[in-house]
Parts: structure tokens; C-alpha cells; sequence
């Protein structure tokens, strides 16, 4: 049986999600509950891929029908991808805000800040404290 090399994601209280990839690499995106709050989303800026940002730094704009809003990289490091089908298919953060809807790629420089983000059921308990 092939040994279970999951990813692991963790989370922000801005509505962030990472995913730890292999070799220091993080996905990041926003969740479920961040698309719920903006509504259709229209476009997204993002950022350009060799940017380097420190954690807290806005990488993205986000802009939906309600209202605009930054995405704010939750780790350092250095963007080594971003997601190219967002740029014709905004509407893909609303229909698959962690999987196809990804923003962009970070290699990480400090890997304790992926440690110290909220893991699935710290942001879970946070969530349900805001509806």
C-alpha cells in the first residue's frame, strides 16, 4: 500500500488557507468562508511570479460584486507560480475556493510560519464563533 503523503493546510483569521506542498513550497488561497463574504467574484490580481513578500504583505487583489479585497500572504517567501486561470476564470475562487481556485505558489523561507497558522479545527472553532 502507497504510504499516505497528504499535504497538510492551515489557516488564517483573515480567511487564508496554505497548503504545504513538498520541497517548502505553500499553496495559498482564501476559504470557503472568505467567498461566502465577498459573493461573485469578477477578477483577482495577482501578483507576479519571482516577488518576493514577507508574511502580512498583500500579494493578490480580489474583486467581487459586493466589494474589493487584498489577500495577504500568510509566510514569506518567494512566488514560484500563480494560478494563470483566474485571470479568465475569476468565478472558479466562488465554485472551488481550495482546490482549482488557488492564487499562487510560495517557496517558503520560514517554515515556522506555517506551523504557527490555525490547523483545520482551531479555524473551524473561529468560524463558528463569527456566524
Amino acid at each position: 500500500m502507497e504510504e499516505n503523503t497528504m499535504s497538510e493546510t492551515r489557516y488564517t483569521t483573515d480567511h487564508e488557507w496554505a497548503r504545504s506542498e513538498e520541497d517548502g513550497i505553500a499553496t495559498i488561497g482564501i476559504t470557503e468562508f472568505a467567498q461566502e463574504q465577498l459573493g461573485d467574484i469578477v477578477f483577482v490580481d495577482l501578483p507576479e511570479t519571482g516577488s518576493i513578500f514577507d508574511a502580512g504583505e498583500e500579494i493578490a487583489v480580489i474583486e467581487s460584486v459586493k466589494a474589493a479585497a487584498e489577500l495577504n500572504t500568510p509566510l514569506t517567501g518567494e512566488i514560484v507560480e500563480v494560478n494563470e486561470e483566474l485571470a479568465d476564470s475569476p468565478e472558479l475562487v466562488n465554485e472551488s475556493p481550495t482546490d482549482e481556485g488557488w492564487f499562487c505558489k510560495i517557496q517558503m523561507s520560514e517554515l515556522s510560519e506555517f506551523d504557527a497558522l490555525m490547523d483545520e479545527q482551531q479555524y473551524e472553532d473561529y468560524t463558528s464563533n463569527l456566524e
